[in-house]
Parts: C-alpha cells; sequence; structure tokens
C-alpha cells in the first residue's frame, strides 16, 4: 500500500530507519541526513521541489523516498534526484521492487525526464547486482561524492588521535601553541559569525576556483538543522581574527563535514587542523559513530598514495589534508538512472555539457 507522509510523520520514520544493505542482514547506520525534511526544505528554499512516499505494511511504515525535482527551461518537465536513497530494506528485493514503482509513479506524474538515484550504498556486488535488478542503469552524472573518507568514533579520543598520521597529530598540537583557538558559534554571534564564514569560503573559492554558495544558502542550511541540534558552525581564530571556519552535521549516529572554508592568511599556525580536531571532538559529544569527511578524489587507494605529493588539480589537495586523519577510505554505489524520455536526457546532458547544475 503507498501513501504520503506529512513532514513530522516523515521525520519520525526517517528518525527510526535502520538501513540493511544487500548481502548483509545486519542493520547498521539510520538514514542519511539528505533524506531529511530540513534538507528538503533547503533545496526548495533554491528552486527544488520535494515529494515524499511510503510504503506501508499493516499500518506501519516499512519503506520511504524523499525525490526533489527540479524544473527545466522552456516548461521541458523536470529532472527528478533521489539523494542517499530510498529507504529500504534492500535486502528484500520485493519491497525494493514496490518502492522503485512508487518512484515512477511520481516522476511521471511530475512530469520528470529521469530519476537520479544515488542510494546510501558502498560499492559492491550485492548492491550492483540489486539495482540491476530493479532496472536501473549506471549514470554518468555523479552529484554527491563517490568517494570519500570515514572516521570511526567507536574509541576515546586517545585512539583516534593515534591512528592518524604522525603529522597531523603533530599539526594539531602545533596550532594550540600557536595560540589558534577554535570556538562553537552561539546563536548571540550566529549573525556576524555566518558572514565572517562566507568571507572564508568566498576566499578559498576564489583560491581554490570551485564554486560556491549564497550567503542565504549557508544560513538556511544552519538555522534549519540549529534548532534540533544537528549543526555546529566551528570558527578557528588567531588573536580573535577568523583563520578558517566549517560547519559539521550530524544525524542518525553519523557527522558530515559539508562546508569549510579557510583565509590563506596565518596557514603556518595550522588553523585547519585545529577545526577538523575540534569538530571531531563535537561529533564524538554528540553521539555519532562516524565522521564523514566528504569526498576525495575517485581514485583507488593506491593510487591515491603514490598521487597525492605531486597532484593539485581537483580534489587532491584535499585528499593530501584529509588523509591524515586516519580514516578509511570508502566508495559509495554511485549514481544510477531510470530515463523516462531518452531524447529529452539526450538533449539536457548536451545542454549540461555546457554549464554546470547544482545538485547538493
Amino acid at each position: 500500500m503507498s501513501a504520503s507522509l506529512n513532514v513530522s510523520e516523515w521525520d519520525s520514520f526517517v528518525a527510526g530507519f535502520r538501513q540493511k544493505q544487500p548481502g548483509n542482514s545486519a542493520s547498521t547506520s539510520g538514514a542519511h541526513i539528505l533524506q531529511t525534511s530540513a534538507w528538503a526544505t533547503l533545496k526548495c528554499n533554491f528552486g527544488w521541489s520535494a515529494t515524499r512516499i511510503v510504503a506501508r505494511q499493516q499500518g506501519r511504515t516499512i519503506a520511504g523516498a524523499q525525490i526533489l525535482f527540479r524544473p527545466l527551461p522552456l516548461g521541458l518537465g523536470n529532472i527528478a534526484y533521489l539523494p542517499k536513497g530510498p529507504l529500504v530494506d534492500w535486502s528484500d528485493i520485493e519491497q525494493c521492487k514496490y518502492i522503485m514503482s512508487l518512484c515512477d509513479e511520481v516522476c511521471r506524474a511530475h512530469r520528470a525526464l529521469f530519476l537520479i538515484v544515488e542510494p546510501d550504498l558502498a560499492n559492491n556486488e550485492f548492491a550492483n547486482n540489486v539495482l540491476n535488478t530493479l532496472g536501473l542503469t549506471p549514470g554518468t552524472q555523479t552529484v554527491q561524492p563517490r568517494r570519500t573518507i570515514t572516521i570511526s568514533l567507536k574509541t576515546d579520543q586517545t585512539d583516534i588521535l593515534a591512528k592518524m598520521k604522525q603529522k597531523t597529530r603533530y599539526n594539531i598540537r602545533l596550532a594550540e601553541r600557536s595560540g589558534v583557538k577554535v570556538r562553537i558559534v552561539t546563536s548571540e554571534t550566529i549573525d556576524t559569525d555566518l558572514l565572517q564564514y562566507q568571507d572564508l569560503i568566498e576566499s578559498t573559492g576564489d583560491r581554490s576556483g570551485f564554486g560556491v554558495h549564497s550567503a542565504k544558502y549557508y544560513s538556511d542550511a544552519y538555522h534549519l538543522f540549529a534548532p534540533t541540534k544537528r549543526v555546529a558552525l566551528l570558527m578557528a581564530e588567531y588573536q580573535g581574527k577568523p583563520l578558517a571556519s566549517l560547519m559539521v552535521f550530524s544525524y542518525g549516529g553519523r557527522a558530515w563535514y559539508f562546508y569549510g572554508a579557510s583565509s590563506g592568511e596565518e596557514r603556518e599556525r595550522m588553523p585547519a587542523y585545529a577545526l577538523q580536531w575540534a569538530a571531531i571532538i563535537w561529533a564524538k559529544e554528540h553521539g555519532c559513530d562516524s565522521y564523514d569527511m566528504w569526498g576525495v578524489p575517485d581514485e583507488e587507494l593506491d593510487y591515491l598514495e603514490a598521487e597525492f605529493t605531486s597532484r593539485k588539480d581537483g580534489l587532491w589537495p584535499v585528499y593530501r589534508f584529509k588523509r591524515g586523519f586516519g580514516g578509511e577510505l570508502e566508495r559509495s554505489v554511485g549514481p544510477w538512472e531510470r530515463v523516462y524520455y531518452p531524447w529529452a536526457q539526450r538533449l539536457y546532458k548536451r545542454v549540461l555539457a555546457a554549464r554546470s547544475g547544482d545538485y547538493s
């Protein structure tokens, strides 16, 4: 039986969801933060719309999906995007087929040309077989980073530090000795600090050549998750001057480092290392078992380790920094697609080749 839920009901379902991955009978961490209603609200503030569907059995919600839609120019229809979902028992193929059939119905009703699905699944044979069985095809348009580094927070701080590279531990201590202070922004100063954060991230974007969101986007992201204490804005400062900042999110026992920025000044004081360590401590204190550093080059470990000292392009400098914190390299199953109008999708991809999209 299919149905839709209001925001409160959806959030209750998401909060209680436990992930079951193909080939593994044990449940793991719960739903991804990108499937929360707060994340959908954030995207809806910037040109998207959202629809939620669920499957029920004997009056109980057993599976669901939050799908985002974005209109194309000239009334050509919409693109549909399902980030880190659906929320389903991946070991139950019939349940998977049913929830995907509901997704297809909703997408067609919204005049979607195609659906991009990025499941919250590790890349392995079981996951690929399930997605193939569902009639999905591997996509080429990755929206969220496919490869990341995740730090386990299940042990104490001493053990977490011990698993880091020696140079990273040294830099964390150097930052402290050099007078770098990290503070967690409070409601009393949030408006001023968000402006400082925007200055930092625009400076970072200019230096590194990547795009950044608007000030309103980061402000909305913070204010949507702050009431439930699922976000923190951290500022690393020297003598009161902001040097680096990041926004860390938590949900369902996991934490994510989505947004970070630095001024480029006083780099010898290693403010970015102090900042990450403070974020890790915050995540652990908020009951998280893992800290996702969110995005490194999509290459195998041997190649990453052989090339990171010489590569300066793309995410390579990011990998050089993140590898030092001692996490595990992980790769998701990536994007999969359901195409409803092949000709329209081909046209869209030609247009996309000339301009970058925004799905994150």
